[in-house]
């Protein structure tokens, strides 16, 4: 999301303003960005980290990157199947007006933090 905003890409898509809003409703008063960076970074790093150690030995593949392709593929369904469509989105965030752009964006971003983790997790845990 960093790269995203400092390259510019789908400007108009900003899926941390749409949550700091729900979240800000849900609540009843406005919650500060910096609340909402830092569950993704709890969610990213601690949540997702732990599930992924987990569920590790029963993803599909025989290597870390792969295995961590198949969890980033599941993230990806979850994030457009379900937190999208929460933050007023639809389903893949079709609903932002951008075309598949922010499906494509988003699988590309999961992809990508799946094959890093399985990397990592393979080289830290050989046995597994």
């Amino acid at each position: 999301m960093f790269i995203k905003s400092r390259a510019g890409l789908l400007p108009s898509f900003q899926p941390y303003e749409d949550l700091q809003h729900a979240l800000g409703s849900l609540f009843g008063h406005s919650v500060h960005r910096w609340v909402i960076w830092l569950l993704s970074f709890l969610n990213g790093s601690v949540v997702l980290g732990l599930l992924f150690g987990r569920i590790y030995r029963f993803l599909p593949g025989r290597t870390g990157a792969v295995r961590g392709l198949a969890f980033g593929l599941l993230g990806w369904v979850f994030i457009g199947s379900i937190f999208f469509p929460l933050l007023g989105r639809g389903f893949f965030a079709i609903d932002a007006g951008l075309g598949l752009q922010p499906a494509l964006f988003s699988l590309l971003m999961l992809l990508t933090y799946g094959a890093v983790m399985g990397i990592a997790f393979s080289q830290l845990n050989p046995k597994k």
